[in-house]
């Protein structure tokens, strides 16, 4: 594959050659119910998976971008990626937004699983345990074991 491709490039070649990373179980396992991933979800979180695991991929890459449109189900997608990385051994999450009725918003979805928005199976459970979710003001006294998450806007990450 030629150097000067772009990653988005080098990864649809390899979607045309059918060498993306399959889904794995632990995504459609714990998101809810009635959570169904949209084809360009999956395959968002498929690129995600095969550019994480594959160093060659990766370079001098450290940062990524998902541009989607209002509406497609980016948070979906974050649920997706949270799962995914927190089974590769990442506890810490870190959700930021411009205004603060959306950190609400993002806080009841990813936190109350009786909301009807929620995006998590309640229990999430991986490799036969259960795992939490846990909120918090900062990344201190974090559980090992919990789904670490911090919900601020742009200014509170600021101060």
């Amino acid at each position: 594959m030629p150097a000067n491709l772009t990653l988005l490039q080098r990864l649809q070649a390899r979607e045309e050659d059918g060498q993306l990373a399959p889904l794995p179980g632990c995504i459609p396992d714990n998101l809810a119910p009635r959570l169904t991933l949209r084809p360009y979800q999956e395959r968002a979180l498929r690129y995600f998976i095969t550019y994480f695991e594959d160093p060659r991929l990766r370079g001098r890459t450290s940062r990524l971008l998902f541009q989607m449109a209002t509406g497609s189900g980016k948070t979906a997608v974050m649920a997706g990626l949270i799962l995914y990385l927190y089974r590769q051994g990442y506890r810490n999450f870190l959700f930021f937004v411009s205004l603060t009725n959306i950190v609400e918003q993002t806080r009841q979805v990813f936190l109350e699983p009786g909301s009807p928005k929620a995006l998590f199976r309640s229990p999430i459970a991986m490799d036969g345990r259960e795992v939490r979710l846990r909120e918090g003001r900062t990344f201190q006294g974090t559980d090992p074991e919990a789904i670490n998450l911090v919900f601020l806007t742009t200014q509170g990450l600021h101060n």
